[in-house]
């Protein structure tokens, strides 16, 4: 039997085909990291050219996972739809260690990541806190003792963020000078916050894949 014609107004939103985060643009980064230099010059404030490439791959990911978000707060993916595209660009960026000099650097694109990730996911089952003020003061207990607990903590915040929540400059002690990796996961949170800002227009027409 023929579906039921959709009533008058209503539309189903259109199956746009949408470029994710893929293997190519991933290993086009790495090369990119390859060819750059870490090296600190002293007569140079700056940070060196390594480093700024690694900020812009950081960014990047997270500009692209969430799209993937957006698109499903947008009705063009089902959650299923959603969790098949975010599983599959976490197997990218968080299984495709480089071996040699690059490894300690990836590793330190993919810890922030984490949270990305688990955020995500929170955010698609709807099963997160959004007290940020209490998460945060949690996971900063939590950190020292049980790493897997203050992940889960720190997610329920990229959870938060991504549903709309404003966060986490305020949360970020400049001046640390050991910031623990809950540290690292706020910084994280506060990119998602930025990046969804930059992303608020995104999906309303046509052509904005890239």
């Amino acid at each position: 039997m023929a579906k039921k014609a959709a009533k008058k107004g209503e539309e189903e939103p259109l199956k746009l085909f949408y470029i994710f985060y893929n293997q190519e643009r991933w290993d086009n980064w790495l090369k990119t990291l390859s060819e750059a230099s870490f090296e600190v010059e002293p007569t140079n404030e700056e940070l060196p050219e390594g480093f700024r490439i690694l900020d812009g791959f950081s960014v990047d990911i997270t500009i692209e996972v969430l799209k993937i978000l957006k698109l499903y707060q947008n009705k063009r993916f089902s959650a299923e739809e959603a969790l098949e595209k975010l599983n599959a660009v976490e197997t990218i960026v968080m299984t495709s260690t480089p071996q040699g000099d690059l490894e300690e650097i990836v590793q330190l694109l993919q810890l922030p990541k984490l949270v990305l990730f688990g955020g995500s996911r929170k955010y698609l089952s709807g099963t997160f806190d959004k007290d940020i003020k209490t998460l945060v003061k949690k996971g900063r207990e939590q950190i020292d003792k049980d790493m897997e607990l203050a992940l889960e903590t720190a997610s329920s915040i990229a959870a938060a963020v991504i549903d709309g929540a404003a966060c986490c400059g305020k949360y970020v002690k400049d001046d640390l000078e050991n910031p623990t990796l809950f540290d690292e996961w706020l910084i994280e949170c506060e990119r998602m916050s930025e990046a969804m800002t930059s992303l608020k227009n995104f999906d309303e027409s046509t052509g904005d894949d890239e």
